[in-house]
């Protein structure tokens, strides 16, 4: 119900809405209204039981009033009976009246007073906005439920704030990374289109320039749907789950790395045993693609390739390591957020920077973790749980490949 109170022109909504202010004032004011009124009662028998000193009088026993009046003493003893129940009455329900009216309007007060930080929540709430996230409660008072619910908004807002910092490097850096390529392509274009002397070999290499840059883009953007799709599905139902051995994954991914790891004359170590998951097979080989393509990037000349998957205590762990470039072990967080290379900020030739922050996006998904540490002598090792599932056995197997003699894996 809504009721408007004012004169013309100048309403004043008031909403009589069961706040929870209005129902702990009511709920106070009948606990105390119903003790009182039990309080009362009690008095009012205690009187009538109490009350009875003619009882010990004999028979036919008068007793002589203060003005000289004699008068029967049952009938003195009813009468004062009476009266004293009557005063009980009247003055008990006039001081519950009272004490019902003082405690009513003290239970509201107090109420209004204690629920105070909830309407600080309230203004607070509606006053957020993308810009104005950096606002708290910041409540003072006592270290009750309500300091605890206030604590518990504030830091919702502090998430809050980190996710939409976090979402706005992502959108500036996704859109560098994007112009870089097509800036590339268009000079390229520009340049060629301009020179009147341009003959068909230099059309050709403007076309592999624009090749190139146009390869870049495209593998930016799928490693964004990539990405994208693996989030949506952290925390939620997988869409395809089935059985996949992580030592199937990692041995594909290596073949398509396998150009590549021979032209920098890596020594390959495997030890690949059964590891048995349930989940998206494409997401889980692009996993360990990933994983194996980082670790062949940002490795050296002649460097060093491990790799290691086994299933102990419930949990498949697949372990990626590789020598190269000295980490920080203070930024080895940091190598999981979108756009971070370890060192190499928005360098073009060193990938997306997506790679690692897919890795951790599937691992979500499967509810598993991912962590890293890094070799003082540089280089980095990466380690992925998943939990385990039941599947067909696969035959275990364990290779070690010499620098500058391919890939080939050895059945143990």
């Amino acid at each position: 119900m809504t009721v408007y109170l004012g004169r013309a022109g100048r309403r004043t909504r008031f909403s009589l809405r069961p706040t929870l202010r209005l129902r702990l004032t009511l709920l106070n004011g009948i606990l105390l209204i119903g003790a009182g009124v039990v309080l009362v009662l009690l008095a009012w028998l205690l009187v009538g039981d109490v009350l009875h000193p003619a009882d010990a009088l004999r028979a036919g026993s008068v007793v002589t009033l203060a003005s000289g009046a004699t008068q029967d003493a049952l009938a003195w003893q009813a009468g004062l009976v009476e009266r004293a129940s009557r005063e009980v009455l009247v003055k008990g329900l006039g001081a519950l009246l009272a004490i019902g009216i003082i405690g009513v309007a003290g239970a509201y007060a107090v109420a209004g007073r204690a629920l105070r930080p909830l309407h600080s929540v309230t203004q607070t709430a509606r006053r957020l906005g993308e810009e104005t996230l950096d606002q708290r409660i910041r409540y003072s008072g006592a270290d009750d439920e309500v300091a605890e619910l206030a604590r518990t908004f504030d830091a919702m807002l502090d998430r809050l704030a980190g996710a939409f910092e976090a979402q706005k490097r992502f959108v500036a850096n996704a859109s560098h990374e994007l112009r870089t390529p097509l800036a590339v392509m268009r000079t390229e274009i520009d340049v060629t289109l301009t020179d009147e002397d341009a003959d068909v070999a230099e059309y050709r290499r403007m076309a592999k320039v624009v090749r190139n840059a146009s390869e870049r883009a495209n593998g930016l953007v799928d490693a964004l749907l990539v990405l994208a799709r693996s989030e949506a599905q952290s925390g939620r139902r997988l869409v395809r789950k089935v059985p996949v051995d992580l030592a199937t994954s990692v041995q594909n991914a290596l073949s398509a790395v396998r150009p590549e790891a021979e032209r920098m004359k890596l020594e390959i170590t495997t030890d690949l045993r059964p590891a048995s998951v349930v989940g998206d097979p494409s997401l889980l080989d692009r996993l360990a693609g990933n994983l194996i393509e980082n670790a062949i990037r940002y490795n050296h000349l002649l460097g060093r390739l491990w790799l290691r998957t086994e299933a102990v205590d419930g949990q498949a762990r697949l372990v990626v390591g590789n020598t190269g470039y000295e980490v920080e072990p203070g930024d080895v967080p940091g190598l999981f957020e979108p756009f971070r290379r370890g060192g190499w900020e928005r360098t073009g030739s060193r990938g997306s920077g997506l790679g690692l922050s897919i890795v951790r996006a599937v691992c979500d998904a499967h509810g598993g973790t991912v962590s890293a540490v890094a070799h003082p002598g540089g280089g980095l090792e990466v380690t992925v749980s998943l939990p385990t599932a039941d599947a067909t056995p696969v035959v275990a197997a364990t290779a070690s490949v010499r620098r500058g003699k391919g890939l080939g894996l050895a059945p143990s």
